[in-house]
Parts: C-alpha cells; structure tokens; sequence
C-alpha cells in the first residue's frame, strides 16, 4: 500500500474531523452562475434540404438536423418515406437559444420557405412526405403556432385558404448523413433542384426576397 503524502494525510483527517463533528459546510455556487437553456422546434416544409439553409442563418440557432417526423415505425429511412406508406414526413429539428431567437421568430422564418396554400406536398415535390406541418412539442408551442397561422391568413399575403397543419410531435428521427447539410456539400446540385421545384421564384414572388 503506498504511503500518503504527509500534506494529504493532514488534509484528509481535517476533513473527517470536520465532517463528524458537523462544522463541514460546502460552498455555495456563486450567484451569478447559469445553466444554457435550449429549446428544440420540429417543422416539415417539403424537401428538407432546402429549409435548412435558412434556419442555419438565423442568429440563435445552435444547430438544425434534417430527418423524419409524423410517423410511427420506428428507425424510419429516406427510401421507406418516399414510399409514401409511413406517415413520415421531411422534417427538420432546430435546437436553438431561446434567449435569442423566440419560437414565434422561427415560425416568421418557416413561413418565409414554403408555400402554406399547397396540400399535397410543396412546389413539384408531391407526396405525403412532403406536405407542410409544424410539430409542437407542448400546449404552449401550439398556441404559438396556430396564432401565427391566423395571422397569416389575415395578413392578406394569400388569397387562397392556409392549409399548413399543426400537429402534435411524434418522435423525430434523423436522417441519413447525406442529406445533412446538402446545400453545402452539393452546392451545385442544390441551387438547380431549388430553382427547378419552384420555390425560389415562388419566395421572391410572395416575400420581395
């Protein structure tokens, strides 16, 4: 057994002694210390690819993840989802800081990348999986989004009926690693597939963007 340095075996039994006879008193934690509070929202807009940008853009956004939201099967992949049979939806969580960014800022953010009118998917990409909803995850965030759906539909920006549902969160699943990201990894691919399905002419048209 190896010896004890003289200074530690000192401290040690100081310790006990303090300890057993109750005069042991731990530190409080200085006053001015904080946890980091982080929120997570779940939005589907269509192809997931191209509402990710955006969200990455914005001041108090920590990280966004694309996947999978709306269905029950569980470990959900990109080729079961284009099956159309799932529930499962393109989707995107975005954790962010609440502190600096509201969830009703994300919602103006959200509103900005789709088109709220379609009910059968978004731009040219048709399909279940593809169709618009915002997953609130507690009584508060539906509130939040449904009031901000009405505000849209009186904002006179539209003059056909919002048809953008908001559902409760089922669990969300990340997507294949590919398709994190894939403005920035296929930067080319990407700015053609957004042009092509519609959106961006649809965004400058209804935003002034």
């Amino acid at each position: 057994m190896s010896k004890i340095p003289n200074m530690k075996r000192l401290f040690l039994l100081l310790i006990g002694y303090a300890v057993l006879s109750g005069t042991f008193v731990i530190a409080d934690a200085p006053q001015n210390s904080s946890v980091a509070t982080t929120k997570t929202a779940v939005f589907a807009g269509g192809c997931f690819w191209c509402i990710q940008p955006a969200f990455d853009k914005a001041k108090g956004v920590i990280k966004t993840v694309v996947g999978y939201c709306g269905g029950t099967e569980p470990n959900p992949t990109y080729q079961l989802v284009s099956s159309e049979k799932t529930g499962y939806r393109e989707s995107i969580e975005i954790t962010y800081d609440p502190a600096t960014i509201s969830y009703d800022q994300l919602l103006d953010i959200y509103w900005r990348q789709i088109d709220p009118t379609q009910a059968d998917g978004q731009f040219t990409d048709i399909g279940p999986s593809y169709r618009a909803a915002i997953f609130y995850g507690n009584s508060d965030e539906q509130k939040i989004a449904e009031a901000s759906k009405e505000k849209l539909a009186h904002s006179g920006k539209f003059k056909k009926r919002i048809v953008t549902e908001v559902l409760p969160a089922i669990k969300f699943w990340p997507a294949e690693d590919y398709h994190q990201k894939y403005s920035e990894k296929n930067p080319e691919h990407f700015e053609a597939f957004e042009h092509g399905s519609g959106r961006v002419s649809f965004k400058k048209k209804t935003w002034k963007e």
